[in-house]
């Protein structure tokens, strides 16, 4: 590893980390840059799990430190994730990647219309407060969010988010600190499987998650201080951004 591929990794390992915990898509950085310095496709997506686990444990420990963890309900989220992750990892999908990649960044735009006109205010409303039907419900969104995780993760912290936000109405600080959890719990499982077939690159993938670490706390700090405000416009740009990205240069 040349010096000039350390500071690359580790300053776009920096910045993925910030955007992940704050919203989501940072993967849409780190594994171009990985795969820019010579790692063949798979290895770069085992290798950007490191870094994605560093990441989310120190969200975790952050957002605990600072009130606004809940283990109880994150776990009961996290079990379903974790078993879909395993289902995802095992589907053959034939689509082609660029149509699928497409269909993805019209998705994201739809999650964006829901974070910034807010629906579910309205939903919430009318359904009632029955939250043991909440959680049923909820509990069975996270298995399949845990299959598609478990397939692409990139994303998938868009998708958690809106999921989160149409059925419970919590704070995106709230809900940010459940995501972490969640993709920590089924990224490990996921990470396993690349460790097992020989597809990491542990030099990059320990400098990328010293970053990304960094980058987490400061997200997680940021995303406390400032609260729900910035972190709807760290959304917005992430979501146009990784949208752009997916539907013209597939």
């Amino acid at each position: 590893m040349t010096i000039l591929s350390f500071l690359a990794i580790l300053g776009v390992g920096i910045g993925a980390g910030f955007i992940n915990v704050i919203a989501g898509g940072g993967s849409l950085l780190t594994l171009p840059i990985l795969i820019f310095f010579g790692l063949p496709s798979a290895v770069a997506n085992g290798t950007n799990r490191i870094a994605l686990m560093a990441q989310n444990i120190v969200a975790i420990a952050s957002y605990r430190k600072d009130g606004y963890f809940d283990g109880k309900f994150s776990l009961l989220l996290a079990i379903p994730a974790l078993i879909g992750s395993i289902v995802g990892a095992q589907i053959a999908v034939n689509i082609p990647d660029d149509l699928f990649n497409r269909i993805l960044s019209i998705v994201m735009i739809v999650v964006l219309v829901i974070m910034i006109w807010k629906p579910h205010k309205n939903l919430s409303a009318a359904s009632g407060q029955n939250s043991r039907m909440k959680k049923i419900g909820l509990v069975l969104i996270f298995f399949f969010i845990g299959i598609y995780g478990g397939f692409i993760q990139a994303g998938v912290g868009f998708v958690i988010i809106a999921a989160l936000t149409l059925v419970t109405g919590m704070s995106l600080v709230k809900i940010n600190s459940i995501k972490v959890f969640v993709v920590a719990v089924y990224t490990l499982s996921a990470l396993v499987v690349f460790v097992v077939n020989d597809q990491i690159h542990w030099g990059y993938g320990i400098t990328l998650a010293i970053g990304t670490s960094l980058g987490a706390f400061l997200g997680s700090k940021f995303a406390v201080k400032h609260g729900d405000k910035w972190i709807q416009r760290f959304l917005i740009v992430a979501v146009i951004a990784m949208a752009i990205r997916l539907f013209f240069f597939t």
